[in-house]
């Protein structure tokens, strides 16, 4: 499987465990050798794995109807950035979710979810003189 393949199924694989509310496989989800961040949108950033696992297992428990587009990534060695966005109920969320390489598989390290400013059009800056 190409580097880039196996990021997004493992990126996937974080928002199937989202969407279907299954706590374990959420779980399966995170590093546990790096220290991990969870950043919920409207809420302080979680930082360690029992916090963030705690988190994850609250949200599951009723979990909103979810799924994600635009997924781009980035890779640098051992660690993967993908952008993406979140489709939550009628609302969209921007999503920056770090990956890292831990024995051979990629395992969430970080997620960071907002919501994304109003699409608007950019015009160049006119010059005044």
């Amino acid at each position: 499987m190409h580097d880039d393949d196996a990021i997004l199924a493992a990126h996937r694989e974080f928002y199937r465990a989202f969407a279907a509310g299954d706590a374990e496989a959420m779980d399966a989800c995170w590093a546990r050798e790096a220290t991990v961040l969870t950043a919920h949108p409207w809420r302080p950033s979680l930082v360690g794995r029992e916090q963030v696992v705690a988190s994850w297992r609250a949200v599951l428990a009723n979990p909103p109807p979810i799924h994600c587009s635009d997924e781009s990534v980035t890779r640098l060695r051992e660690v993967a950035v993908v952008t993406c966005v979140e489709h939550v109920g009628e609302g969209s969320l921007s999503a920056t979710n770090l990956l890292i390489l831990e024995d051979g598989s990629w395992k969430m390290a970080h997620h960071h979810a907002g919501p994304m400013a109003p699409q608007q059009d950019i015009e160049p800056p006119r010059r005044v003189h």
